[in-house]
């Protein structure tokens, strides 16, 4: 199973082929496909998923096609989504990122 590091961030786009993904990531996200954080798209049939991502000296790109069923991508009205990496595995696994029964993240700061 694909299992980015922990300070790695994960960017969901929707459905846009192979060719010209890092521009988009560039121009239309306005985001640096350099940084080495994830960038997963998704096809308009829910049933493929791509991952880009730069790793030192090239761009990789992880593919996964279901032969059966469709990826739970979130529905947003947002043209992009950030999201953290047990979520990302929610999704390779077919499950809706938006666990009810998950728990939160809590961020604490010690007060002296």
């Amino acid at each position: 199973m694909f299992m980015p590091s922990a300070n790695i961030k994960v960017y969901l786009a929707m459905r846009k082929s192979i060719n010209g993904l890092s521009i988009l990531v560039s121009e239309h996200l306005e985001l640096n496909p350099f940084s080495g954080h994830l960038f997963v798209f998704c096809n308009k049939k829910r049933n493929m998923v791509k991952i880009l991502y730069w790793d030192q000296n090239g761009f990789c790109l992880w593919h996964k096609k279901l032969e059966k069923h469709n990826f739970k991508w979130p529905d947003s009205k947002e043209h992009i989504k950030a999201i953290g990496k047990r979520e990302l595995a929610w999704l390779l696994d077919g499950i809706d990122i938006h666990q009810k029964q998950a728990h939160k993240p809590l961020n604490y700061s010690i007060i002296f």
